[in-house]
């Protein structure tokens, strides 16, 4: 996986970060953000294929992978996605970059909305893959969501009762969380591999889970402060039809309540649609950066 890229470190703002780094040395800066319960090798398909044009930087987020597991908080502010996001502009700004494009996919994409939120002079251009906003999306629960979109609510149950659970056969979780939520198995076997390798750490467990007890907590109250501050950046939002977020929300719609500039469209994939049409959304991002340079 990554021919070519360069594996590294570099502090974030409270957590150390592993990244993958590749594509021109004087090319677009490109952040890539992966979802739970991955980790960057989400984006082994889709990567290589941005290297033509762009410096592609993939890390793993704080609490997963092989980056930093900072301790838990009582309010969770250590897994709030502004934590998360302010670890991606000290590493982008380490990287000597202080401005980029972001592709974000599951919870990276969550961390990605705040991000252009807080620094919105950091991001050009956001591509969010498969969400609709937390707090609406929160707000907006019924039996079809909360019936297939389980792990949200089981997850931000009080510690250790996820963790023991999870951590008693965390293969079996994440295959059956995974699997059955695409339907089939979508994933390579070298990234199934690193998946399964990084889930079974115990603070990857523990991270993960609060990241989704920050999600329904300190994030919800994030948002509520903004004071109806959008974002600033163009947005292109890119939903799978055969998943959750196309049967349940109005994409489109809510992502309008919180973005001055959206367009966006669903493709024909399950939730982890950078693994099965790769191709399909690397040229939908080419033609939405080319649209948002004029």
């Amino acid at each position: 996986m990554f021919d070519g890229f360069e594996e590294r470190y570099e502090d974030g703002a409270g957590a150390r970060i592993f990244l993958r780094v590749g594509g021109q040395a004087n090319g677009a800066p490109l952040l890539l953000l992966h979802g739970y319960p991955q980790t960057s090798a989400m984006w082994h398909r889709l990567a290589p294929m941005l290297t033509d044009r762009y410096r592609v930087i993939c890390p793993d987020l704080r609490g997963y992978g092989r980056s930093d597991k900072p301790a838990s908080d009582p309010d969770h502010a250590s897994y709030s996605k502004r934590a998360m996001a302010a670890d991606m502009v000290a590493v982008m700004r380490r990287l000597g970059y202080a401005r980029f494009a972001v592709l974000a996919h599951d919870r990276g994409a969550r961390v990605a909305h705040r991000l252009g939120l807080d620094y919105p002079e950091a991001v050009s251009v956001m591509t969010l893959l498969d969400i609709a906003p937390t707090r609406e999306m929160y707000a907006g629960t019924g039996r079809d969501f909360a019936t297939a979109y389980w792990h949200w609510f089981f997850l931000i149950q009080p510690a250790p009762v996820p963790e023991d659970i999870i951590g008693s056969d965390p293969d079996a979780y994440w295959m059956g969380k995974c699997i059955n939520q695409a339907g089939y198995n979508p994933f390579a076997a070298e990234a199934l591999k690193e998946y399964l390798s990084c889930f079974r750490d115990p603070e990857v467990i523990r991270a993960s889970c609060e990241d989704y007890r920050a999600a329904a907590t300190i994030d919800i109250a994030h948002d509520d402060t903004d004071d109806g501050r959008k974002l600033a950046m163009p947005l292109q939002v890119l939903w799978a039809r055969k998943g959750v977020i196309d049967r349940c929300f109005d994409t489109l719609g809510l992502w309008r309540m919180r973005a001055n500039q959206v367009e966006g469209f669903a493709m024909g994939a399950t939730h982890y649609m950078a693994e099965e049409i790769p191709d399909e959304i690397v040229d939908a991002v080419r033609a939405f950066h080319a649209r948002a340079a004029g």
